[in-house]
């Protein structure tokens, strides 16, 4: 049996090759055969598949060139030992349990209206999505796809290989939803001091490998290999500082409301089963934002609060900062969506998935969004990229900020408090009922 899904193809070739040179690796005496091997090209046969992990493998022995001066260490105490000087990492505040119940259950809430929006055009290029929308009568995002509308006359002229957009009346299965789950599962089974090994073993048995991506995929069939985290997110692994583990932070952050390093160390312990240096920054943070804004309603502050977590002089840091900054300078929303394609080229998968040209999409869309949980999700949908993990991330942070009661019910009657997952034993669910669980298990958690 063949699943392609388990096989390099060739674009894994340049993948590697980009993600080398950015981690600062000294590539020249591999080069020659990178090129060789994209000229060859990786297809379906064993020779060509095992050429490739051996190039996989020797790229871990290169070393770190010396003009690179980034400080991007994987292990905790070393990402603690990097991080801003400053005490500005909030105690630990507590609500009374009706607010706090209704922030988590936002935020849950909110998480499931933002991937949804995004799912349908999950893939999509902005040469494709925006001409759509405007055909249809919009200069933006104002609903869910199926509500635009956009008529099939459009799709046929403008995207020729699209389905007709489907009405949903609940929150179908997605990846951004089956993270948020596990990691409630785990804490669940196991506490907060659950262990990487933990949340490698929780995969095995509960998650389908084939409802795996890119960097989980590869760290799943590592565990199989009996390869252990972290160096599970090391070994033949392309796509270490893709964005994969930073949908998975939200749960960390609902479960260590208010204690942003308690936070970023859970989604630490989870991240470096599969991920890599800024791959793991991306979920530190979000964990760190999302428990910061179960007390917090400042965006900025939020955002730095979660920036305070991970290391100062890193890649992930310098981009999300420099968003900051053109908040600060005044530019509109349209031109800083210009300025991160300019950055990143959508066309090619490692930019679109990457951690960090994400993460300065969901930070702008938070900040051009003025509070309002609409203007927040469409406008982490407009600019492309990962669509659906966007719009989770940034609903998810809007819903703990805002609160359930307050979310537009425009946004969250059609999930209808349904919700369907690959996660054993949440395969069909309620929003509401997971959110109460949440919520108990943060109340829990709270005390120890």
């Amino acid at each position: 049996m063949k699943n392609l899904w388990l096989w390099w193809n060739s674009e894994d070739v340049e993948i590697e090759k980009l993600q080398a040179v950015q981690e600062g690796r000294d590539i020249s005496s591999v080069e020659q055969e990178f090129n060789l091997l994209s000229k060859e090209g990786i297809e379906h046969t064993l020779d060509l598949q095992q050429k490739m992990n051996n190039l996989l493998d020797t790229v871990q022995t290169l070393p770190i060139r010396d003009d690179y001066t980034f400080e991007e260490p994987s292990d905790l105490q070393a990402i603690r030992d990097t991080r801003p000087q400053t005490k500005d990492r909030i105690s630990a505040k507590k609500y009374t349990d009706n607010v706090t119940a209704d922030k988590i259950h936002g935020a849950w809430l909110g998480r499931c209206a933002g991937c949804l929006l995004g799912k349908p055009v999950e893939g999509w290029r902005t040469d494709q999505l925006w001409p759509i929308v405007k055909a249809a009568g919009h200069e933006m995002l104002t609903d869910y796809f199926w509500r635009l509308g956009i008529t099939k006359d459009i799709l046929a002229e403008l995207k020729p290989d699209a389905q007709m957009f489907t009405e949903f009346d609940h929150m179908p299965r997605d990846d951004d939803a089956d993270y948020t789950i596990t990691g409630m599962a785990l804490v669940k089974s196991k506490g907060i001091q659950f262990t990487s090994n933990d949340v490698a073993q929780f995969w095995m048995t509960q998650i389908p490998l084939l409802s795996t991506c890119t960097a989980e995929r590869v760290a799943y069939r590592n565990f199989a290999n009996q390869i252990s985290p972290p160096l599970s997110a090391v070994v033949r692994n392309p796509y270490r500082e893709w964005i994969g583990a930073q949908i998975r932070a939200d749960f960390y952050g609902y479960v260590a409301l208010g204690r942003p390093e308690l936070a970023a160390e859970l989604a630490w312990r989870d991240a470096s089963i599969s991920h890599v240096k800024n791959g793991i920054y991306g979920e530190m943070w979000v964990a760190a934002a999302l428990a910061a804004a179960g007390v917090e309603n400042d965006i900025c502050r939020i955002i730095e609060i979660g920036l305070n977590e991970i290391p100062f002089n890193s890649r992930f840091s310098e981009k999300v900062r420099s968003v900051l900054a053109w908040h600060d300078e005044g530019i509109t929303y349209q031109d800083a969506v210009k300025r991160i394609h300019q950055q990143w080229d959508e066309y090619h998968s490692h930019d679109w998935c990457h951690v960090i040209s994400n993460a300065q999409i969901v930070t702008m869309a938070l900040l051009w969004s003025e509070g309002d949980f609409e203007q927040a999700i469409t406008k982490s949908v407009w600019p492309g990229f990962d669509t659906d993990c966007n719009g989770a991330t940034v609903g998810s942070i809007m819903g703990m900020v805002l609160g359930a009661d307050a979310l537009p019910d425009k946004w969250t009657s059609p999930l209808n408090d349904t919700l369907l997952t690959s996660v054993s034993g949440y395969n069909r669910t309620t929003i509401s009922g997971t959110a109460k669980i949440m919520f108990d298990l943060y109340k829990q958690e709270f005390k120890a």
